[in-house]
């Protein structure tokens, strides 16, 4: 018994095993069922318009490892050009010569992870085989276009805006490095559980040459509907020239908080050992902003550093520059007859520069065209928008309804997957084992549970 124990295979070899064998064995069904749809378009085509020319082998990297599928290849007379009905009708690019989800991955991989070559290797490590390369998938990015539209429902007539800048350093650039302007929206707050989640959520980076806020608000009229006219916005963020420009550009409808957790933080650093300190935290926690006010210029002249000294005065300044910033913006919106019952207080600003940071920064540097691309790619994935690697479809089959696309495929796949017994039969290799061992009474006791 101790043999069988601390010899022969574990079940990371059998997982690892069975793993690597439904890769084959799916591979080989989504290579049938590739070819079954293509036959059926065959038969169902205008054969006055697409005339069948041969048919072309092409390779596929896919999940389930490299495909081989062979599938027809039409001349358009209409349109004078060659294609490939499966291409058009299953909306992919054969020629490529990568699945769809695979780039799909690589691009998740690569956004969410911390570097082109770690989102290779892990890609790797799921598949199990080289299937791109580190510059592949950078390229795919570069490459990738993004579908920046998605209607929101409106909800209310309030706008949360937090803005906040991001330097990233360049590459091969005059500028050593360029602030990138990036803005959360969002309509207000929900509470799931324990956790509180913001509505409506969407980011906007700024890289056209038009005014930030001009932009900033195109985007809220085109994704959500906005209306200058009735509704309010309420802007959170640092004291950034860019970004106090809001207060002129939304005039009275717009208010303007500067954003807590930058003030908090300078005071602490300033007052941290100062007998003022608790008292500057209370008022600013009570966003009582004429006590602070008053207490920030009490405390001028007696923190014994020059540098310190000089930044403290820099926020009187701005503060008594921006009337209203520290104040709460419910009172503002309560005098506005809006209800501020499930509202709060702002400042996710900081969190979301937080997160495009820690895959934008930490020493790297960027070109232009590398940080665009992947800032459009890390919003794309955090806002659910459609990605697509390479430029629409080679041709388009007679417009088909929905339901007819999913009639051919769910035949398809019926067709297939009644092989499916004949597929796994007898495919298991710790099966055909001597039959005295454990490892064989373990499966075969496994078989109908």
């Amino acid at each position: 018994m101790k043999d069988y124990i601390t010899n022969g295979v574990t079940l990371k070899d059998i997982e690892q095993s069975l793993f690597r064998h439904m890769q084959k064995e799916y591979g080989q069904l989504l290579q049938q069922l590739l070819e079954d749809i293509d036959h059926t378009l065959a038969e169902k085509r205008d054969k006055k318009r697409y005339a069948l020319k041969d048919k072309r082998v092409i390779r596929m990297q896919t999940m389930f490892g490299e495909l081989e599928v062979k599938r027809n290849y039409y001349f358009d007379r209409e349109k004078q050009r060659y294609v490939c009905l499966l291409d058009a009708f299953l909306q992919f690019e054969g020629a490529h010569g990568v699945s769809p989800l695979l780039e799909e991955t690589a691009i998740h991989l690569a956004v969410t992870g911390s570097s082109y070559r770690q989102a290779a290797q892990s890609l790797e490590k799921l598949v199990g085989y080289a299937c791109m390369s580190h510059e592949t998938i950078r390229q795919l990015i570069v490459e990738a276009e993004v579908d920046g539209h998605r209607e929101m429902e409106k909800k209310g007539r309030v706008f949360f805006i937090e803005a906040d800048g991001l330097y990233i350093k360049r590459q091969r650039s005059r500028m050593k490095g360029k602030e990138e302007k990036i803005v959360t929206i969002h309509q207000g707050w929900e509470r799931n559980g324990k956790r509180v989640s913001l509505v409506n959520r969407r980011y906007y980076v700024h890289q056209t040459n038009e005014p930030i806020w001009e932009a900033v608000e195109s985007f809220l009229v085109k994704e959500y509907g906005y209306d200058p006219l009735e509704d309010w916005v309420v802007i959170n963020g640092d004291g950034a020239p860019w970004i106090t420009a809001c207060r002129d550009y939304f005039g009275k409808r717009g208010y303007f908080q500067l954003d807590r957790f930058h003030v908090a933080r300078d005071i602490r650093q300033w007052f941290r050992d100062h007998p003022r300190y608790r008292a500057i935290r209370k008022a600013l926690a009570l966003q009582d902003e004429e006590r602070v006010l008053r207490e920030l210029t009490s405390a001028v002249g007696t923190l014994g550093d020059e540098e310190k000294e000089r930044q403290l005065q820099a926020l009187v300044r701005r503060i008594e520059e921006l009337p209203g910033c520290l104040s709460d913006y419910r009172i503002w919106l309560r005098e506005k007859g809006i209800d501020t019952t499930n509202m709060r207080a702002m400042g996710s600003a900081e969190g979301t520069m937080h997160v495009f940071a820690k895959r934008s920064k930490n020493g790297r540097s960027w070109r232009d065209v590398g940080i665009d691309a992947m800032l459009r790619a890390m919003i794309a994935i955090k806002d659910t928008l459609p990605i697509r690697t390479h430029r629409g479809v080679m041709c388009h089959v007679e417009e088909r309804e929905e339901t007819k696309r999913e009639a051919i495929v769910k035949k398809s796949m019926k067709r297939v997957s009644s092989r499916m017994k004949e597929v796994i039969r007898d495919n298991i290799p710790y099966f055909r084992q001597s039959s005295g061992t454990p490892i064989y009474e373990a499966l075969q006791a496994l078989k109908g549970f």
